[in-house]
C-alpha cells in the first residue's frame, strides 16, 4: 500500500520561493541604489515601511548615512544590538501609523520603501491600497516612493525601472 504525501500531490512552482527571494533581493538592491543617486539633491526624512529583519534598514542606513530614518513594523522583531533607536521606530498597525505619520511628516519624506507583502494578493492589494491614499500627503515634490507593491498614487509618474529589474517585480514612483 502507497501512502499518498503531501509532496506527492504539490504543484511545483516554475521558481523556487529560494530564487524567487534572491529575484526579490537583486530588484530591491538595484532600485534603492538608484533612488539614492535620484534624491540626493532632496532634504528631509526617508521612511521604511516593514523593518523585518532590518537587512534593508542596513542597506539604506548605508546609502543615507545623514538621513533620519523612521521605520515602521507591527511589533519589533530580536535584531543585533545597536541596529535601530527606539526614538526612530514607529510600531503599531501601519493602518494607525500610516496616518499619524501623515501629520507628523507632511509633505517633507524624500523616500519611502515599502516591503510589506505577505505573498496573499488579496490582503497585499488593500494594504497596498491603503499605502498609496497615504503617500500624496508624505511625499515632497520629486520624492520617491520604491515599493514591493504596485501602489500608484495621486500625483505620481510611474518610474523606468533599472535594466535588471523584471517588470512587476518591483516599482518606483516619483511624487508630483
Amino acid at each position: 500500500m502507497q501512502i499518498e504525501t503531501p509532496a506527492d500531490t504539490a504543484v511545483v512552482p516554475e521558481t523556487s520561493r529560494v530564487d524567487s527571494f534572491i529575484d526579490r533581493m537583486e530588484a530591491q538592491h538595484s532600485c534603492l541604489n538608484l533612488a539614492a543617486e535620484l534624491v540626493d539633491s532632496l532634504d528631509g526624512p526617508v521612511l521604511e515601511l516593514g523593518l523585518g529583519n532590518a537587512r534593508t534598514y542596513d542597506h539604506l542606513r548605508r546609502l543615507f548615512p545623514r538621513r533620519e530614518f523612521f521605520v515602521f513594523d507591527q511589533r519589533l522583531r530580536p535584531l543585533p544590538k545597536g541596529v535601530l533607536d527606539r526614538k526612530h521606530l514607529i510600531l503599531g498597525d501601519i493602518r494607525d501609523t500610516l496616518p499619524a505619520a501623515v501629520r507628523r511628516f507632511g509633505h517633507r519624506v524624500i523616500l519611502v520603501h515599502s516591503d510589506m507583502g505577505s505573498g496573499q494578493k488579496g490582503p497585499n492589494t488593500r494594504l497596498a491600497a491603503f499605502i498609496a491614499s497615504q503617500l500624496p500627503n508624505l511625499m515632497q515634490s520629486d520624492g520617491l516612493v520604491v515599493a514591493d507593491q504596485d501602489v500608484t498614487f495621486e500625483r505620481s509618474t510611474r518610474m523606468s525601472l533599472p535594466d535588471d529589474v523584471a517588470p512587476g517585480r518591483y516599482f518606483m514612483y516619483r511624487a508630483g
